[in-house]
């Protein structure tokens, strides 16, 4: 399974059990041409992305408005900040001037271990590399200052067990 499929596994439980309500966000895109080859089935043959998105996931636990990315490597020792864009970190960074929870959940395929790592420690880095730091972030740095998410049955990214502990 993909870390996007556990998280949309975990979400559905979340809304199944009126945990939270936490959602993917759709891509904007501009369908161009379209196929029908039968009457039942369209193609999309063409289409554009509209604008760029901004975080993989939104929501709403405890009154309060959750956002976060979601993103899988094969590095072992670091996680690239390539991985983000620049209008990901600007809406990042609004939600938590704005009193939002924001966090990364980010998978080490090689480990198979899921971390998340709250957003400031992200904006931390993209400001360094911004000056000429680290173009990643060390693994080492996610082990420490991020928080495990162990795997579950139901909940197969029960990331909301470790939000309480660091934002309620």
């Amino acid at each position: 399974m993909t870390l996007e499929e556990d998280i949309n596994q975990t979400n559905q439980y979340y809304l199944d059990k009126n945990i939270a309500i936490i959602h993917k966000k759709p891509t904007p895109i501009q369908v161009v041409n379209v196929r029908y080859p039968r009457r039942s089935a369209a193609v999309i043959t063409e289409g554009y992305f509209r604008q760029a998105s901004t975080t993989d996931y939104n929501g709403l636990y405890k009154a309060k408005h959750i956002d976060f990315e979601a993103k899988e490597t094969n590095h072992k020792t670091s996680f690239p900040l390539a991985n983000f864009h620049d209008h990901q970190i600007q809406h990042i960074q609004s939600i938590v001037d704005h009193g939002g929870i924001s966090f990364i959940i980010m998978r080490f395929k090689a480990y198979d271990e899921t971390y998340l790592l709250p957003s400031l420690h992200l904006l931390s880095f993209w400001k360094a590399q911004e000056s000429g730091g680290r173009k990643s972030i060390p693994y080492q740095f996610i082990k420490e200052k991020g928080h495990l998410i162990p795997f579950s049955y139901q909940a197969r990214v029960d990331y909301l067990k470790i939000v309480d502990q660091i934002y309620f």
